[in-house]
């Protein structure tokens, strides 16, 4: 068995914990919510669609790396991670990795933010972030 000297382990330490390298976002880059509009009343039980628009930079898939590009990232009832930090999967954080630029939700009645954040090819946010302004709805 190999035993690492405690340098090495710090190091290992210091590099799992240290964020990834980020994407710059080309200049005068936005994102936004094309529908629902802030302060929509939608209805429980009836999915509904989001659309996602994008300026100034074009749409990638997850994993090809490409200049200027990215994909979309829904962020419900969250806020958007730093610029550099990896965009988390779960329920409150909806990957379009395939370039998709709209989708179907259904939520629970209440209300609920919806902002887009976009990541490079890597899930990454852009530096500076590329994000739309927060968009509240209510379900009833």
């Amino acid at each position: 068995m190999r035993k690492l000297c405690p340098a090495a382990v710090v190091l290992a330490a210091f590099l799992a914990s240290a964020p990834a390298a980020s994407t710059d976002a080309p200049a005068g880059a936005y994102c936004y919510i094309g529908w629902p509009s802030d302060g929509a009343v939608l209805s429980s039980g009836k999915p509904f669609r989001v659309w996602f628009g994008l300026r100034n930079m074009g749409v990638a898939p997850k994993g090809v790396e490409a200049k200027n590009t990215g994909h979309h990232h829904l962020l419900i009832d969250a806020d958007p991670p730093p610029a550099g930090q990896q965009i988390p999967s779960d329920r409150n954080h909806l990957h379009f990795g395939a370039g998709e630029t709209e989708t179907t939700l259904e939520l629970p009645p209440g209300k609920h933010t919806l902002q887009l954040v976009m990541g490079d090819d890597k899930h990454i946010v852009h530096t500076p972030p590329v994000v739309s302004r927060k968009v509240t709805i209510t379900v009833r």
